[in-house]
């Protein structure tokens, strides 16, 4: 073709796009009728404009197409757990999440008959022992190791804070890897803002002790993976993950560390519900699209049934074939980026950059993210996000269908509660108050157990 399309037709200014949406509200205000605003401060247009961004776009360089799918396992029963790792693996499992939750575990036997070489392996400890980390072989495999996260989700260190970071010093120098759980404060309640805040202060805690090891010298093959929840706000967690990436970049090239980092994600459980519970289904496969989009490097999907059933072939084998057919039928694997240019993505990819920056800033200037955590700021800071999503579900202003908007009556739960899908409360001594996951749906969900049962008394 010779010439470009639409060559014929005037550029139109978004002056002039608003001026004509304004003369069609006729009378209506535009910014009272078309302005959507979020608890993130970010003001939703009803159209963006190359005109209005403030830079020129740069192309992402994560690859879209370079997703793997993981199979999260829990390690109860070594040869139970390496033998559904084979079997995943037959069904589409591109990598392997083993959660290793004692030193009895032993490594060799879990790993038997799996090819490391052609099925990248991680190893999530719940423990912490630099002793345990040499009994892994090293290639293709990745060690997670988070003492901080550790402090944040339970409220107290492993041991105490000398010996945990003595302990993550011989880790990270043995595995040239560390790790940030940042999907806790998502699953906390804590908005955008905050989540991208503090997983840049909770790396930056890392990166501050690192530097001051004059024995360090890994800086530039130094891997940092960054395990986050995504939400069913669809654009906004593209935008989430990208802003993400651009600011560990930022953070990085500060200290001189490798600017490129792993982000695994996993759907969020904030939103997920015991009743309806199909409708997890869907929640989940957006959530998984919005990860593709943003470039995750490796996604676990949420069985539908995870809250309140315990690990079964069925649940996990729908979840993994949901990020299939997104793969292999839906085509997401080929195009890379495809978000990059879109303007309202681009739009709030900076704005998210900004607003976790100022953020960030304010709270390295009052003492850094540990300061805090003790103090006790960003747990207060969290509650205040989380109660004010909570007040929006209770009044209906945020829907989550079947629950807390056209419920079905007729559906019963109490008998099928495997696990307890509620907060549990553990009286222990903690150092700290602990940052607590807690699901929206919590209340209500609990109110129509107990009818559930004094309708049967």
């Amino acid at each position: 073709m010779s010439k470009a399309l639409f060559n014929n037709f005037d550029e139109v200014s978004s002056k002039q796009w608003k001026q004509k949406i304004q003369m069609d509200l006729k009378g209506a205000d535009y910014n009272d009728t078309l302005i959507w605003h979020t608890n993130e401060g970010i003001d939703v247009k009803p159209f963006y404009h190359a005109d209005e961004l403030d830079v020129t776009t740069n192309p992402s360089f994560s690859k879209a197409t370079e997703f793997e799918i993981c199979q999260s396992i829990f390690v109860a029963h070594t040869q139970k757990s390496n033998a559904k790792a084979i079997d995943a693996i037959s069904r589409g499992a591109e990598s392997i999440e083993f959660i290793i939750p004692s030193e009895d575990v032993i490594i060799k036997d879990l790993l038997k008959e799996i090819d490391s070489t052609s099925t990248p392996i991680t190893f999530k400890l719940l423990f912490l022992s630099s002793e345990y980390i040499k009994t892994i072989p090293t290639q293709n495999t990745t060690i997670q190791t988070d003492i901080i996260g550790h402090l944040a989700k339970t409220g107290n260190w492993f041991k105490n804070l000398n010996d945990d970071h003595k302990q993550f010093e011989s880790i990270v120098k043995h595995t040239n890897t560390f790790t940030v759980n940042a999907g806790l404060y998502q699953n906390a309640g804590a908005n955008m803002i905050q989540q991208l805040a503090y997983t840049l202060a909770h790396t930056n805690e890392y990166f501050n002790h690192l530097s001051s090891l004059i024995e360090f010298s890994n800086k530039e093959i130094l891997k940092v993976i960054i395990n986050i929840s995504v939400g069913t706000n669809y654009f906004f967690e593209i935008a989430k993950l990208r802003a993400l990436r651009i600011l560990f970049q930022t953070l990085s090239s500060e200290y001189g560390f490798n600017s490129n980092c792993q982000i695994n994600v996993t759907p969020t459980k904030r939103n997920k519900t015991i009743y309806d519970y199909n409708t997890n289904l869907l929640r989940t496969t957006t959530e998984c699209m919005s990860a593709i989009l943003g470039g995750a490097n490796n996604i676990t999907n949420l069985a539908y049934d995870s809250i309140y059933h315990k690990d079964n072939e069925f649940g996990e084998r729908i979840a993994r074939n949901q990020l299939l057919v997104l793969k292999e039928e839906s085509y997401f694997d080929k195009v890379d980026n495809p978000a990059d240019g879109a303007y309202y993505i681009e739009s709030l990819t900076t704005q998210l950059c900004d607003k976790a920056l100022e953020l960030f800033k304010d709270i390295e200037s009052n003492g850094g993210f540990l300061s805090q955590l003790k103090t006790g700021t960003i747990q207060k800071k969290i509650k205040e996000s989380a109660s004010k999503e909570q007040a929006q579900f209770d009044s209906g202003e945020l829907t989550l269908l079947g629950t807390n908007k056209h419920p079905n009556p007729q559906d019963k739960m109490k008998d099928n509660l495997e696990i307890y899908p509620f907060v549990k409360i553990n009286p222990v001594k903690t150092l700290i108050e602990p940052i607590i996951e807690k699901r929206l749906a919590e209340t209500l969900e609990q109110q129509r157990l107990n009818q559930e049962q004094s309708t049967n008394k």
